[in-house]
C-alpha cells in the first residue's frame, strides 16, 4: 500500500488553481470593464489580458466614472443652491396672452 505524504503547501487545494473568491473577483472585474467600457473590449480579450494591464484598465475606468459623478454632483449642487442660475427665456407672460386683435380696414 502506498502512503500519501503530507502537503507542505498552506493551501487546502492540492493542485494549482484559482480559489472561488478569486475567480468571482476576476469575472466581476471583467464584467465591469466590458459593461462600462462602452464596447471597447470583449470577454476573451480581457480574460487573456495580463493581470497588471487588466487592473490598470479597471482603475482608469473607475477613475473616469468617479470624476463624472463628482462633476454631476457639483452641477446638481449649484442648481439646488442657486435656482436663478437656470437659463430661462426673458418673456413676460402678460404680453403674450393679452394681445389685441388688429382692426379690419
Amino acid at each position: 500500500m502506498v502512503q500519501r505524504r503530507a502537503s507542505i503547501s498552506p493551501s487546502i487545494y492540492r493542485f494549482f488553481g484559482l480559489t472561488p473568491e478569486y475567480r468571482q473577483n476576476i469575472f466581476s472585474q471583467i464584467h465591469e470593464i466590458i459593461f462600462h467600457g462602452n464596447g471597447g473590449y470583449d470577454w476573451h480579450t480581457l480574460y487573456n489580458m495580463p493581470i497588471w494591464l487588466r487592473n490598470f484598465t479597471f482603475k482608469k475606468i473607475e477613475e473616469y466614472y468617479k470624476k463624472q459623478e463628482e462633476a454631476q454632483n457639483k452641477q446638481s449642487n449649484t442648481l439646488k443652491n442657486n435656482p436663478q442660475a437656470l437659463a430661462r427665456p426673458n418673456i413676460n407672460p402678460a404680453n403674450v396672452y393679452n394681445t389685441s386683435v388688429p382692426a379690419k380696414k
